[in-house]
Order: structure tokens, then C-alpha cells, then sequence
């Protein structure tokens, strides 16, 4: 089946190049969803392509009329070298592939984007309209424009199909549906949810798309969050404008290089404490660098400190025979 953008061939635009996955992997709970949704994509095609037959054109429209999806897929972080290319190309060339959008459902007279983003905001820089196919579609239908036009182009960095699932779920959209949006599987989907769930979003912002970033990096970074003090000091690095200026997965590797140094610095700012069956504190162990120290209270303690002492050298055999 010829995606929707597969009858415009001919475009020079980088993110109009897209190729279909051969096989994506989607759960059975949501095989009959995306049947549907294909069904439906493949009549609208046949639509277009009628139209077209027939001299049907798309029509020209103001950017500045023109909002985004509902349910954003990216991070605002476009590629300025991308975008002055795109530019460049329609410049030259003109808007070789239209855009899909809908009538925005609460403003008359506005749209609001299924596909075609960074194409809206080149007219818009530009200053000239922008070509587009307009259709009536309700929020499902919006969804799943949007993730099989992703899936086509399979551009998305993880973290951006994370929050995307994430914020479909947050809009009560079931997880069948999720799944056929994406293409994947119910474990996957509950992974992207679990990670998106546990980085705060002014993380995921502050970070960007990390494209060469995968699932088992985010994973660790959303175990390391659960730290007491991890946000605190990860807003404190967010912050810095050395932080800001970095590439996107740079921000992802001191990000996550500062979260590993606070659990670390956590473990070895604990203490252990060692009690007597009454709960009396008898002795504490701190680490710190290359060092262990066990703490005996003096005042308290230090004839059993002089005993653990001479018993220490049998204890430390015993300990060697048992590894």
C-alpha cells in the first residue's frame, strides 16, 4: 500500500524521503485496529489519487492559520541546518508535497497539523502559503495519520516515541490504539509509557530528541531518577548554559553521567549502622574514596573496640574461607 505521501514522488525535501517498514510489529489486541486504520488510509489514497486524475489541487493556506497536532510526536528542537535546507529547496523549487490537516475542532477557520510540520514553519519563515490536503478527521483518525507517517520515516528518536505514547495515554486513547500509531508491540508500548512516566517532561525538553540515544540508556536514567535528590541536582545542570549549548545527546550523557555520580556519592555518604539486639548504636561504616572506616564511639565502646581489634585477623580468615 502507497502511503499517503507516496503520490507525490519527485520531492527533494529531506523528511519527505520515507520507506515502509516490511513488517512492523504490532500485537495482536491491536492487529484489528490498525487493519481498520490502513483500510481507511488506503480509501482516502484512492481518493487523492481520484482528485488528482480529475485535476483536483491542494489549496493554498496561511501558516499563521495553521496550529499543530493536539498530540505532539517531536520535541521542538528542530534541526536549523535541516530547516535552511528545507527552506532553500522551496524557495527554489516550491512546496513539491502538500501537507495534511484538519479543521480545527474548536476555532472556525483555523487547522491544526496531521503531518507537514516542519513544511508549515518553512512557508511560515518564508512568508508565502502553504500547500495542503484538508480532511475531516476526529482525534483517532489525527493519531494515527500522524504515527504512520512516523513509522514511514522511522526518524523518531526513542524518547520522542515515548512521549508520544505517553501523552496518548494521558488523553485516554487505549493502548490497541497506541500500539497501531507506532507499530509496535504491548510490551513495547508499555515500555515507552514506564520511561515517559519517569522523566519529568522539563527533563525530556531540557535534554531534546537524542536521537543516537536508545531505549536501555533512557531506562537507566528513569531508575536513577527515583533518587531523593536526582531532580534537583539535574535542574541545577539544566541550567548551565554549557549544558545548553551541548548537542542533544551530549545533554543525554551529562545528564546521565550526573545522576550515576549522585547515586554514587548517596551510597557512599550512608552509613551503615550496626545496632545491638536493643537497638544500641555499636559501630558505623562510612565510605569514601578508596576508604572504609568503622566508627566506635569511644565513651562508649572502645573496650569492644580494643576486642574487635584482636579478633579482627580470625574474622578475616573466616571470611576469606567462605570465597
Amino acid at each position: 500500500m502507497n502511503s499517503i505521501r507516496g503520490m507525490f514522488k519527485g520531492g527533494e525535501e529531506a523528511e519527505d524521503a520515507i520507506k515502509r517498514p516490511t513488517s512492523p510489529r504490532v500485537a495482536s489486541g491491536a492487529v484489528k485496529s490498525m487493519k481498520d486504520t490502513l483500510t481507511g488510509i488506503e480509501q482516502e489514497n484512492a481518493e487523492m489519487r481520484r482528485l488528482l486524475a480529475e485535476g483536483g489541487k491542494p489549496v493554498d493556506l496561511d501558516p499563521a492559520l495553521i496550529d499543530p497536532s493536539p498530540f505532539a510526536d517531536r520535541f521542538d528542537q528542530d534541526n536549523k541546518a535541516a530547516l535552511e535546507q528545507l527552506k532553500q529547496s522551496i524557495a527554489e523549487n516550491g512546496q513539491e508535497i502538500p501537507i495534511l490537516v484538519r479543521p480545527h475542532p474548536h476555532a472556525s477557520g483555523r487547522y491544526q497539523i496531521a503531518y507537514g510540520h516542519r513544511r508549515v514553519r518553512a512557508a511560515r519563515e518564508l512568508g508565502i502559503p502553504v500547500k495542503a490536503f484538508s480532511r475531516e478527521m476526529d482525534d483517532h483518525s489525527l493519531v494515527m495519520a500522524q504515527g504512520i507517517e512516523n513509522s514511514a520515516r522511522e526518524d523518531l528518536s526513542f524518547i520522542e516515541r515515548a512521549a508520544f505514547a505517553y501523552r496518548l495515554e494521558k488523553a485516554s486513547f487505549q493502548r490497541a490504539a497506541i500500539q497501531a500509531a507506532l507499530a509496535i508491540d504491548r510490551a513495547e508500548a508499555a515500555k515507552l509509557i514506564a520511561v515517559a512516566e519517569a522523566v519529568p517532561q522539563w527533563l525530556m525538553d531540557a535534554i531534546g530528541p537524542a536521537p543516537k540515544v536508545g531505549r536501555p540508556r533512557w531506562q537507566e536514567l528513569a531508575e536513577l531518577l527515583k533518587s531523593t535528590d536526582a531532580e534537583k541536582r539535574l535542574r541545577k545542570l539544566c541550567e548551565d548554559s554549557t549544558f545548553q549549548h551541548k548537542a542533544s545527546d551530549d545533554r543525554f550523557k551529562v545528564a546521565l553521567a550526573t545522576a550515576k555520580r549522585q547515586a554514587e556519592n548517596e551510597s557512599v555518604n550512608t552509613p551503615i549502622i550496626a545496632r545491638s539486639r536493643d537497638g544500641t548504636e555499636i559501630a558505623s561504616l562510612a565510605r569514601s574514596g578508596k576508604q572504609c572506616r568503622i566508627a566506635i564511639d569511644r565513651t562508649q565502646n572502645e573496650a569492644f573496640a580494643e576486642y574487635l581489634m584482636t579478633r579482627l585477623p580470625g574474622i578475616y580468615d573466616e571470611f576469606n574461607k567462605g570465597n
